[in-house]
């Protein structure tokens, strides 16, 4: 038998299927002892799908609209135009108007009330879906609130609905809409209680909104509100507004907005005893929810109600330690050029390779440095490092450090060493490397050599044998990557970059100097990758049938088809002998999970064709050259220079030892990433293979069910071939909510996102302001890209992105300048760039919103600004 009614006291949190988000969630806040929620039921969605039922054109239109892209306004407009006016003419069956009939008996079919739609995919953790369908207040009469039901129905397709879900990835056939009918509450005032503070996300501050008379014009957004935020039982912060409007009932029915008194206009909404009862009463819903909450709630006659709950499902996820105590959590992703969630495999065999403790949080991972920060002795060494590689992320902790009241100083180490010698200890490192230009290209052997080795030995092991042995080979992997004679070599060419900044610019007032001395080094196998990737479009550019087959190229074993084409062999051959190379790189690459080159190699098709379009033959060989002259020219300038200053020789023989330790050792700090992706390579292609054997064993659907289940969880599955059908479901749908999160830089245990700011006050009007990582000015077109297969550049343009990996070196042979959201002095973008000799500047903040593609733009990478100019 058919359910059209329940009334909410009979509704809790399961029945969400047939009340929809907002039905479930006041039916469970109507069962919270001391809530008040307004008495009322709910239209179910059996009601709803009889209806659809009821009228056959439904399913055509349905069909039509499946097949719309969220751009496609006007087709949107028109096709759920015409499902709401067949739904709202269609007649309501008599057995289900009895029944919506005798609810309103039982509660007085006299009484005001409020109709309000709630969809099946609504206030999910997810997606809140707030504001998308419709809420008709204080509607009389049975017969009105059978229409105002009928258009709650018809308002699951209002273009913003329609457009709202195809945008998240959700079926149009699979969502139903139920209705809640509550009785009216005419409040003296209304508004939202937010249990976090929307503005910087932190979990112990609580933030109302508080309007007069009805709620529904400040939900809106109609009205004006007074701010208050709440912490710990204490109102610490007001911004009373001055409020024109409110939303009043009329007599026979629905609302009117009506001019506020002028003596109230500027007065409180709410005393601080009711603000501070509020904020108890979100802090009992969330308490009951488990989850911070978005609370609508009405003041009459000093009662509150409840009318409505939803989960916030903008905050990101915290860190946990574990201690209770505060924490402070610096984002990893920020540090690798890569602010992409990882999925569960990917984000495990990172923890295992990084050592240290990482810990999880959105699908990214965080470092905890709070015991640093709190220790005299170890504070001012890190904040000076960091302040010099990324002066937000300084900035942002400095401004904890300086409240005062959150990180809790530690008493001085007498053990700890000396202020200013924690300086020198990359000076420790720089001084186990002797000046031999064959130690870099020795640990590039040894590194090939231990591949190979790895490569052949994996072959013989299956099950949980593969997993220890990978283990095995990553605790040796680690030590060879941070090991002391691969660090001291990454810190040598460091040391003498910073070295050599420095004194030019004691000794002869340049600034900047090693970008320009770095650049077309030996041993950087990033920057000769991109270089690479130009020989290939050198062989492919002479065959007019090979360039035109790429044009269209859809599918990824378009190489086998090669060989029927005039140069199509060469072609094939030149591909796979990069592939062979570099072919386990990738965006996002620190993610064992995400596509190879080699796995989708139609990746590197545009790049290929943007390399034949832009160039000429033999261009990678002479950029290398021209970047090789340019920086012999500019030591030999120097040195000159240097040697007319009073002891002079002295200071050119100190300048030219440390030019070449940093020409022959700045290239390899490049290395241990690629012998780390070279090594995911060979992990994934074994783990694959135990895959497709659990798949064989009917023990997982698909072969990538592997990437939602950790390393270990993995291993386990291999071992016993049992895994709970939910968990792969449950970790897809968990990694497409944290697609839509931005990560922080910096994230608190209470939830609290602090972002830094650059203190400049030196710039031209209207200029954004960031790092400067790679010096030079520049002027070109801006080239806006979020994803390098969107790449159709020419030669000349400035590249703005939110953020670079290795994956983007190819790029960067066509560009004259880069900006990026996201990064460092010593990330990815900033060392290819001096390789490059491109002006750069990072750690531009919303770059790619407030620069448009097209617009002409001047890049200061000295001074670290980038102008408009068009």
């Amino acid at each position: 038998m058919r359910t059209y009614v329940l009334a909410l006291q009979d509704v809790d949190r399961t029945k969400a299927k047939g009340v929809g988000g907002k039905g479930a969630n006041l039916g469970e806040l109507s069962r919270i002892e001391g809530i008040r929620v307004p008495a009322g039921f709910c239209v179910t969605t059996e009601a709803f799908q009889r209806i659809m039922g009821e009228a056959p054109s439904i399913g055509g239109l349905l069909d039509r609209l499946s097949l719309l892209a969220a751009e496609d306004r006007d087709g949107i407009r028109e096709l759920s135009g015409e499902l709401r006016r067949i739904i709202e003419e269609t007649a309501i069956p008599e057995d289900l108007q009895e029944a919506l009939t005798q609810a309103l008996s039982r509660l007085g079919a006299d009484d005001a009330y409020a109709v309000r739609s709630s969809a099946t995919a609504e206030d999910l953790p997810g997606a809140s879906f707030a504001g998308q369908q419709d809420t008709y207040l204080n509607v009389l009469g049975t017969q009105a609130i059978l229409h105002h039901v009928r258009r709650c129905w018809a308002s699951l397709f209002t273009e913003r609905a329609v457009t709202y879900r195809i945008q998240h990835g959700f079926d149009h056939r699979k969502i139903h809409m139920a209705v809640v009918v509550q009785k009216m509450v005419f409040p003296q005032a209304a508004g939202i209680v937010f249990t976090a503070d929307p503005v910087t996300s932190n979990r112990k501050v609580s933030s109302i909104e508080a309007g007069f008379g009805l709620g529904e014009a400040l939900v809106a957004g109609l009205a004006r509100a007074d701010r208050y935020k709440v912490r710990n039982g204490q109102v610490i912060e007001k911004a009373i507004a001055k409020k024109t409007l409110a939303t009043r009932a009329l007599a026979e029915g629905g609302t009117e907005e009506r001019a506020i008194e002028p003596e109230r206009q500027d007065g409180q909404v709410l005393t601080d005893t009711q603000i501070l009862r509020i904020e108890r009463l979100g802090r009992q819903i969330e308490g009951h929810f488990g989850h911070p909450q978005d609370i609508e709630w009405c003041l009459a006659e000093e009662e509150l109600h409840v009318v409505q709950s939803r989960p916030i499902t903008t905050l990101y996820p915290i860190p946990e330690a574990g201690d209770g105590g505060n924490h402070v959590y610096i984002s990893v992703g920020h540090q690798q050029m890569m602010t992409d969630p990882m999925k569960p495999l990917g984000l495990s065999l990172f923890q295992l390779t990084s050592g240290g403790r990482m810990l999880a949080a959105g699908g990214r991972l965080f470092v905890d440095p709070t015991k640093q920060l709190a220790s005299p002795a170890s504070r001012d060494a890190l904040l000076d490092l960091l302040g010099r590689s990324h002066p937000l992320l300084k900035d942002a902790l400095l401004t904890i450090i300086e409240r005062g009241d959150f990180i809790e100083p530690l008493p001085g180490d007498p053990t700890a060493s000396p202020p200013g010698q924690g300086k020198q200890a990359p000076g420790r490192f720089d001084a186990q490397v002797e000046d031999d230009p064959a130690i870099a290209a020795d640990l590039v052997e040894r590194s090939q050599a231990a591949l190979e080795e790895l490569k052949r030995d994996i072959r013989t092991k299956t099950g949980t044998a593969l997993f220890d042995f990978i283990r095995e080979d990553i605790q040796g992997l680690s030590k060879s990557m941070f090991g002391p004679r691969s660090m001291g070599v990454i810190m040598a060419g460091m040391n003498a970059s910073s070295w050599i900044n420095e004194k030019m610019m004691a000794w002869l007032g340049e600034r900047s100097v090693a970008d320009t001395l770095s650049q077309s080094v030996s041993n950087n196998i990033t920057s000769e990758m991109g270089l690479a990737l130009l020989d290939v479009a050198d062989v492919i550019r002479p065959y007019p049938d090979v360039v035109s087959y790429l044009q269209n190229v859809k599918h990824d074993g378009f190489l086998e088809d090669l060989v029927e084409l005039d140069g199509g062999k060469e072609a094939r051959d030149a591909i796979r002998a990069y592939l062979h190379k570099y072919g386990m790189r990738c965006a996002g690459e620190i993610d064992i999970t995400r596509a190879r080159w080699s796995e989708k190699p139609t990746t590197l098709v545009p790049l290929i064709l943007s390399n034949i379009k832009n160039f000429e033959p033999r261009a990678g060989e002479r950029r290398f050259e021209q970047g090789r002259q340019e920086a012999f020219q500019r030591a030999r300038v120097l040195l000159d220079r240097l040697r007319q200053l009073p002891e002079g020789e002295q200071k050119a023989s100190e300048a030219q030892r440390m030019i070449d330790r940093l020409r022959n050792f700045i290239g390899y700090r490049e290395y241990p990433k690629y012998g780390l992706v070279n090594r995911y390579f060979v992990y994934k292609h074994a783990l694959l293979q135990e895959a497709e054997r659990l798949v064989q064993a009917s023990v997982i659907r698909d072969v990538e069910d592997i990437y939602y289940l950790t390393f270990d969880e993995l291993r386990e599955v291999v071992r016993t071939h049992q895994l709970d059908d939910q968990v792969v479901g449950k970790r897809r749908a968990e990694h497409e909510v944290y697609k839509k999160l931005s990560p922080p830089l910096v994230i608190t245990s209470d939830g609290e996102i602090v972002s830094g700011a650059h203190k400049r006050a030196d710039l031209p009007a209207g200029a954004m302001v960031g790092l400067a990582v790679s010096s030079g000015v520049v002027e070109g077109r801006a080239r806006v890209l979020l994803d390098m297969a969107d790449a159709d550049l020419e030669a000349g343009d400035i590249l703005v992105t939110t953020f670079t990996d290795p994956s983007w070196t190819p790029l960067f042979v066509s560009i004259k300048g880069l900006v990026t959201e996201v990064g460092g002095l010593t990330t990815h973008g900033a060392v290819i760039a001096r390789e490059y000799g491109l002006p750069a500047v990072v750690c531009v903040e919303n770059a790619t919103r407030l620069i448009r593609d097209g617009q002409r733009i001047r890049v200061h990478g000295t001074d670290g600004y980038v102008e408009i100019l068009t």
